[in-house]
């Protein structure tokens, strides 16, 4: 592990604080940052901004699955955010930021923000 990975963890709640399904926001490392539980109790952090409706709403969304992919569906336009790269699952063109998340002792921390990947 390098030493300077835990500075960048910031630790945000208690896991059993989020409610599957649901999102929350919280500020993390200055930007706000949509934190989502699944049913099948993943924990996955996405900007909270929606590019289409340009507004910070992702984290009021639908949080779902299609086919396999966990995702969160804006409260505005529906669009639909792969929950673990932050790519619209609606339009090729558009994503939003997707940050690293661990659970540790009970505890959700977000770390810095991934690189966006190409699918496969």
């Amino acid at each position: 592990m390098d030493s300077a990975e835990p500075q960048e963890w910031q630790r945000v709640c208690p896991l059993d604080e989020l409610e599957p399904a649901r999102g929350v926001t919280a500020l993390v490392h200055g930007q706000a940052i949509a934190i989502f539980r699944t049913v099948e109790d993943g924990v996955y952090a996405l900007g909270n901004y929606d590019p289409f409706a340009k507004a910070s709403v992702l984290a009021r969304g639908i949080v779902g699955i299609r086919r396999g992919v966990p995702f969160v569906a804006s409260p505005s336009h529906r669009r639909a955010f792969d929950l673990r790269t932050g790519r619209c699952l609606d339009d090729a063109h558009a994503s939003v930021p997707c940050y690293r998340v661990r659970v540790l002792d009970g505890f959700v921390d977000v770390g810095g923000r991934v690189a966006l990947r190409t699918p496969g």
